[in-house]
């Protein structure tokens, strides 16, 4: 095991020529940042967990119920024990031939099955409520943390000048604000990280979860090696944008359209330019040029420029999905549903499949929109935030 640390260690992998891990221990005249300084962000995580949940009921709940959110799920399917046994036992997806031979068995058409099947998928799906209290709450936390980390960035000179970022590099003493900073960040991250599992299942899921692992990966990774100056660059940089698409998603879930349309809008142009704009030119080339420039090249560099190349490359994928949402939100005049929306929308299947049969006198016959205040948008992350 000790031989694994210390190749895993290797400080000619983590640090610049003729530095070593001893010159960056903490004394009583400086401190740095230390790698088990990491560990608080466990408990710290499960903390902020908790707080998300006392959040969610005490706040986030009386807020929603007082500006008349929805608080039924969508539309529930008609007990069908037949359907049922299909939909628990074999398929929530039945192909062409299974619906053909439910229509028979059953008397219906295939257009009412489908729709019971729709119904049904949708019928497991969390409610309105419960989506714009995960919203609140991550609007909540993303306001809080960027309106912290401006306050924080201000007051230092590599916001202004981003080749301080290398000023006396790798002894940069650690400040306490930025240790506050970047704890409570991977914590949240972390947070997040174990409750996707449980928080409202969007299409992306594959996505987001390789964006936490990225981003988790990231900040540990830069305080490791002491590269927290362009850091909290990071940090602050993507916060902004996930605030205003949490405020758009809770308006939408409120059914303030116009709202709803207008934060969307800000989104897109504030994401857009943060992170296509501002990103590349101003972090990348910090860490791809200035740093190479103040420091010369040791392999941690090239594993952190890496997972940056990554989140661009993810920033890029949910780009085209949001100028793809805002050109029908311009020229339809009203911003289009969510690519990763959580309801399935009646006209999805129906448009493109004739009637066999009239349709059984007890079958409910609308399905459930994804119109009414109940979808998300792009990224929710968050994109959400998501980063």
């Amino acid at each position: 095991m000790a031989g694994i640390l210390a190749w895993f260690w290797n400080e000619r992998f983590w640090l610049p020529h003729n530095v070593t891990w001893a010159d960056l221990q903490s004394t009583e005249e400086a401190a740095f940042p230390q790698a088990e300084d990491l560990y608080l962000a466990f408990p710290l995580a499960f903390c902020i967990f908790m707080i998300r949940l006392f959040f969610e009921r005490f706040i986030a709940k009386p807020c929603a119920l007082g500006l008349k959110v929805q608080a039924n799920g969508p539309q529930k399917a008609q007990p069908n024990a037949i359907l049922e046994k299909v939909f628990t036992a074999i398929t929530k997806h039945p192909d062409e031939k299974r619906l053909e031979g439910l229509s028979k068995q059953l008397d219906w058409d295939v257009r009412s099955i489908q729709r019971w099947f729709r119904q049904r998928r949708n019928q497991e799906k969390p409610s309105t409520l419960r989506k714009f209290c995960e919203s609140m709450w991550r609007f909540t936390f993303y306001l809080y943390i960027f309106t912290y980390g401006v306050r924080f960035l201000k007051k230092t000179p590599w916001l202004w000048n981003t080749r301080q970022c290398w000023n006396g590099y790798p002894y940069q003493p650690l400040m306490p604000d930025l240790h506050y900073y970047y704890i409570v960040e991977l914590s949240f991250y972390w947070s997040l990280m174990f409750s996707q599992f449980i928080d409202v299942k969007r299409k992306d899921f594959g996505i987001m979860f390789t964006h936490h692992i990225v981003t988790v990966t990231l900040i540990t990774f830069s305080y490791v090696t002491n590269l927290t100056r362009v850091g909290t660059l990071i940090l602050c940089l993507h916060d902004a944008a996930d605030i205003v698409l949490e405020a758009a998603k809770m308006a939408n879930y409120c059914k303030c359209q116009k709202l709803s349309d207008l934060l969307f809008l800000t989104f897109a142009i504030v994401f857009i330019v943060s992170r296509l704009g501002i990103y590349p030119l101003w972090i990348l080339n910090t860490t791809l040029f200035e740093l190479y420039e103040a420091l010369g090249n040791f392999p941690a560099l090239w594993v952190f420029n890496v997972l940056l190349m990554v989140l661009q490359i993810l920033h890029c994928f949910w780009s085209y999905l949001i100028i793809k949402a805002a050109y029908k939100a311009i020229s339809k005049g009203k911003v289009a549903k969510d690519a990763r929306s959580d309801v399935e929308s009646s006209s999805d299947e129906e448009e493109t499949v004739p009637r066999s049969k009239a349709p059984h006198s007890t079958v409910t016959t609308n399905g459930t929109s994804g119109a009414n205040g109940t979808n998300g948008y792009l990224t929710g992350g968050t994109c959400s935030e998501e980063h």
